[in-house]
């Protein structure tokens, strides 16, 4: 590579990692402005994060400036190991290895090869073409608990809590096991399936519904997870606000 090449070689890597670092950027800015903003208008100072995985959502909370508490909920003990380590340094930041359901006892969960695809519900073939990284490798048998439980265990007040669900498909029994709870919760933050991509779950219709119908509001939505063949977006995050009364 003579030295015009490799001098033209760094400037079209370095355009690039520009490039990358400014969407990166522009999405945290869009997260603190947009999402955390919205949870300060209205009033949210506790996070319950169902379904934490390693403690992305968690982290990105933080980075864009929310000083609240933050309770999180992972079943699967590697994750859940990393999840510890991240949180371990924040005194407002407490986990729990728990899958979340309709019931408290124990429940068998798919363990994915990319961790974050891992689900109670088994993979349908559209999912594991779209994303090969996110077939099942292994399962692992986990507690399981309830949000009602979780409110009441960590003494939190709806209220003025998120409840936050990215469980790949589960959402259903989440809801199910907020029977006390959930018309009590300021917001809901929730992924949603515009197709089925595992076998039983809900889809975006039917979680629209049942949040409406429980007095909340849709305030927005947040792409996900894209067909990459199609183009077709597959899941995407919607947030919810309680309705004024």
């Amino acid at each position: 590579m003579t030295p015009r090449v490799r001098l033209a070689h760094r400037a079209v890597h370095g355009a690039k990692m520009l490039v990358h670092r400014a969407g990166f950027d522009i999405y945290r800015e869009s997260f603190k402005r947009r999402f955390v903003y919205a949870l300060g208008l209205h009033g949210v100072d506790t996070v319950l994060d169902i379904g934490a995985n390693v403690g992305q959502f968690g982290q990105e909370l933080r980075r864009a400036g929310f000083a609240g508490r933050i309770v999180s909920a992972e079943p699967l003990s590697a994750a859940y190991a990393a999840l510890q380590r991240l949180s371990a340094s924040d005194s407002l930041w407490t986990v729990e290895r728990a899958a979340v359901g309709a019931a408290q006892g124990t429940l068998t969960m798919n363990v994915a090869a990319n961790s974050v695809s891992s689900s109670a519900l088994p993979m349908l073939a559209r999912h594991a073409e779209a994303a090969p990284q996110s077939r099942y490798i292994t399962t692992e048998e986990v507690p399981a608990t309830t949000v009602d439980a979780l409110v009441e265990r960590h003494a939190l007040s709806p209220g003025s809590t998120l409840l936050k669900i990215d469980v790949q498909g589960y959402e259903q029994p989440v809801l199910a096991g907020a029977a006390t709870t959930l018309e009590r919760f300021a917001a809901v933050r929730t992924e949603m399936s515009l197709v089925a991509l595992y076998e039983g779950q809900a889809l975006f219709g039917d979680i629209l519904s049942d949040l409406t119908g429980r007095g909340f509001e849709l305030w927005q939505l947040e792409p996900g997870f894209v067909e990459p063949s199609t183009g077709r977006l597959l899941q995407a995050d919607g947030v919810f606000f309680r309705t004024e009364s």
